[in-house]
């Protein structure tokens, strides 16, 4: 991941043309499309050398019949995908004439001094100039194949083509696309090879008028930067050329984002407007030095992470395109804002029920609001707490208020949606890491010294200072916690989510999750478990491979080699690339259990489709086959992972017990983002299952009203939320979170914030409930899993 300003921020019918032939060599005589394709591929736009302030991407219709693009899109992947990169999309209105030209203008550079034609249709893709994937999509949905054949069988696809090194493309991508040189199709012939298809050359940009140049740059605009920056959210002179006096305060000196930030010396009075700017040059470094006073002209943009039409995020005022005149050297960088306990105000933001841009900041008033007046300053911490580990993004948070829901081990609590914390604070480094390597920390940790830098608005996280000045870790000594050894009478079932575990992980991560079950657990009698994948993982995106059992031989080997019971395990396949997650892992939950201590009821007929029902007998509720998924078919499951169910006998007394991983929060508007209050898209799935999976037990337990219920699993929802009151009303289920201590109740860190998105609920029947949260892995630098196991012991009624 690069800095926050651009950090991997990609956003995660029929269609005009058959299905890509991805892998196929070019058709001899192939004639040209009679349809509209992708003809030009522009990545360099604004980059060190380029003529052009922007990337675009260039549509043809080689055909006799004008091609509607309305509903249709441009899309964007890096050339090497990661597992976690996701297309951009931007959508298109309008058409495209026979023989005609369509437009489509994306990100915008530091370099570069010609505009382009007017565009048909404009996005804010920040597309790499050496190498990338561009499709031309039925519907404005980004697409989710990162792989050849993955997008080979994609029908949404009309046209796509792969550049440089680009995992995804047609038969080869085309080489020589760079920072001066677009790649574009010769006399628009499609034989489904991109290096046939496509040559490099000289960017020729033209529009659907057929204009070929852009227009004459106007003359800036002498102002200051509390005017460019105004008192709402948006400059009043976004898309204006300005001039402006500063001093340089720091730099952005490696990645793709480099720039610095300017502040005026010389502020106005009207505490709504921020007195400072980050300049952005690109991938060039530039040439100047904190103290530095400047006159910089520059282009006002609004910059957000994904597409401004589209974006849930904040934006980040900025100039674009700059130059600028050295007017001293060496001089003084005015003082950073001090930032403690009282200095940012409680409540987070003003909830009008829709976009909060445009209206005006009331910085004394919200938390939001206070840290958009001082956007792009220099601001400081002093001996902060850390309420998270270090992240995998070279990320800390902190907090500036130390009375703010403390958890009991050093972290800041999130306690429901009209509690949140104003008081975290992401920090970065802005300190090369081969100078200064990042700090590795765990909650409660405190960063101590003085920290300081400019703070901007990140769709990760929210508001973060970019340190110049970074302070030192004092390690707090946080250990692991150990629950205790469950009794002879009692039955212990735990419940772990192992994060994408699949066979070829590496043995240490089975050696630390197989530690975290023997040690940390106490060798539970079950064990739900979420986040199993396939035998191959995510690397075998659409193999039809869905056995996990090669994933869980080698998890119960490592449970032995860690001194541990020879657990048996209990799933069901999932059908292939059905139940979301990782594309390729086919996710699915399942059971371990120590076949010393408890037995499972192994009745025929469990299948990926099949749904258990709840039979009753003379002796009570019994199960139709276990395990068994809980309604599969319902549409309340579609692209989710399927409940599990499980008989199991423990002392003679039978007990129900379902694995659970409810849809993600993916999708949702961030806490900090813009709506406000934020919509919880996911919210409705999660609801639709907690209805699907309270009514089963509610069948359970009419069957037999004494029955041992126990539901645990990732429900990823909050102890306040909606699903969990839908499967605890009426007192059928008790979730067990609730009974702990309000300052223990988490088990998952996000974005600062100690949370709980898992769960044990059981019914009335378990006697001596004895219930823990075991927290080894959220709040830990290095960790087997992103999430804390969970256990229950309790004697069940017979």
């Amino acid at each position: 991941m690069t800095s926050s300003l651009r950090r991997a921020t990609i956003a995660g019918g029929t269609a005009l043309a058959a299905t890509l032939a991805l892998v196929t060599a070019p058709g001899a005589g192939a004639a040209p499309s009679t349809a509209a394709v992708v003809a030009e591929v522009y990545g360099g736009g604004g980059n060190a050398g380029a003529t052009l302030t922007n990337d675009f991407v260039e549509l043809a219709n080689a055909g006799a019949t004008t091609v509607n693009l309305a509903g249709l899109s441009v899309q964007y992947l890096p050339g090497s995908p990661s597992a976690s990169s996701r297309w951009q999309s931007t959508p298109l209105t309008g058409g495209v004439e026979p023989g005609g030209r369509y437009l489509v203008a994306e990100g915008r550079g530091a370099a570069g001094t010609v505009e382009l034609p007017t565009p048909d249709a404009t996005g804010g893709i920040a597309m790499s100039a050496s190498s990338g994937t561009v499709a031309l999509v039925t519907g404005t949905e980004p697409l989710t194949c990162r792989t050849v054949a993955g997008c080979a069988a994609e029908p949404r696809i009309v046209d796509l083509v792969g550049y440089g090194g680009a995992t995804v493309r047609e038969g080869a991508p085309v080489p020589g696309a760079s920072n001066t040189a677009s790649v574009a199709r010769d006399a628009l012939t499609d034989t489904d090879d991109n290096a046939a298809d496509f040559a490099a050359g000289e960017p020729t940009p033209t529009n659907a008028a057929g204009d070929t140049t852009g227009g004459p740059e106007p003359e800036p605009v002498a102002t200051r930067i509390y005017e460019v920056q105004g008192t709402t959210r948006l400059s009043p002179l976004d898309g204006e050329l300005v001039s402006v006096p500063g001093v340089v305060t720091a730099l952005r000196t490696f990645g793709s984002s480099r720039g610095f930030w300017l502040q005026d010396p010389d502020p106005d009075t009207d505490p709504r407007t921020s007195e400072a700017l980050f300049v952005y040059t690109g991938s060039t470094t530039p040439a100047v030095a904190p103290g530095d006073t400047l006159t910089v002209t520059g282009t006002v943009q609004e910059y957000y992470p994904d597409n401004p039409a589209t974006s849930d995020f904040q934006s980040l005022t900025e100039l674009t395109g700059a130059r600028w005149t050295v007017e001293s050297r060496g001089g003084a960088v005015p003082e950073p804002l001090a930032v403690g306990p009282d200095t940012v105000p409680g409540t987070l933001a003003p909830q009008p029920g829709g976009n909060i841009e445009e209206l005006p900041l009331r910085p004394g008033t919200y938390a939001l609001d206070f840290w958009e007046s001082h956007e792009s300053e220099l601001v400081q911490v002093s001996d902060v707490r850390l309420v998270s580990r270090s992240t995998d993004y070279n990320e800390l948070y902190v907090t500036t208020k130390p009375d703010e829901h403390p958890s009991a081990r050093g972290g800041t609590l999130y306690l429901g949606y009209d509690r949140p914390n104003t008081g975290i604070l992401k920090i970065e480094s802005l300190i090369p890491f081969s100078q200064r390597p990042f700090p590795t920390a765990n909650t409660g940790d405190v960063l101590t010294g003085v920290t300081s830098g400019p703070v901007e608005y990140d769709r990760f996280g929210g508001h973060t200072l970019l340190a110049s000045v970074l302070g030192e870790v004092k390690d707090n000594g946080l250990e692991r916690e150990t629950t205790r050894k469950q009794r002879r009478g009692e039955l212990a079932v735990a419940t772990y989510n192992v994060e994408n575990l699949f066979a070829a992980d590496a043995q240490a991560k089975f050696d630390a999750l197989a530690e975290g079950v023997v040690e940390h657990l106490a060798t539970p009698d079950i064990v739900t478990l979420e986040e199993v994948q396939d035998n191959n993982g995510p690397s075998g995106n659409g193999d039809g491979v869905v056995a996990a059992d090669e994933t869980l031989r080698r998890f119960t080997d490592a449970i032995v080699a860690a001194g541990g019971p020879r657990y048996e395990w209990r799933q069901i396949d999932p059908r292939d690339r059905t139940d979301g997650g990782q594309p390729g892992g086919n996710i699915r939950v399942g059971f371990l259990f120590n076949p010393h201590r408890v037995s499972f009821v192994d009745r025929p007929g469990g299948d990926a489709t099949t749904a258990v029902e709840v039979e009753r007998t003379r002796r009570g509720a019994r199960l139709s086959i276990s395990p068994g998924r809980v309604d599969p078919l319902d549409p309340a499951w579609e692209d989710s992972r399927k409940p599990l169910a499980g008989e199991f006998v423990f002392r003679g007394r039978t007990v129900f017990v379902v694995a659970n991983h409810f849809a993600s929060k993916g999708g949702d508007q961030p806490l900090h983002g813009r709506f406000q209050p934020p919509t919880r898209h996911s919210e409705e799935q999660r609801l639709r299952q907690a209805r699907v999976l309270r009514g089963f037990v509610d069948e359970l337990l009419a069957a037999d009203p004494r029955a041992n219920v126990v539901v645990a699993g990732d429900l990823n929802d909050f102890p306040f939320s909606p699903t969990l009151r839908t499967l605890t009303e009426g007192g059928a289920l008790e979730a067990l979170i609730d009974t702990l201590p309000e300052n223990e109740r988490y088990s998952y860190v996000y974005e600062g914030n100690s949370q709980v998105l898992d769960h044990i609920l059981v019914s009335r029947a378990p006697r001596r409930v004895d219930y823990d949260v075991v927290h080894i892995n959220a709040e830990f630098a290095e960790q087997a899993s992103d999430h804390d196991p969970q256990i229950v012991r309790f004697i069940p009624r017979g």
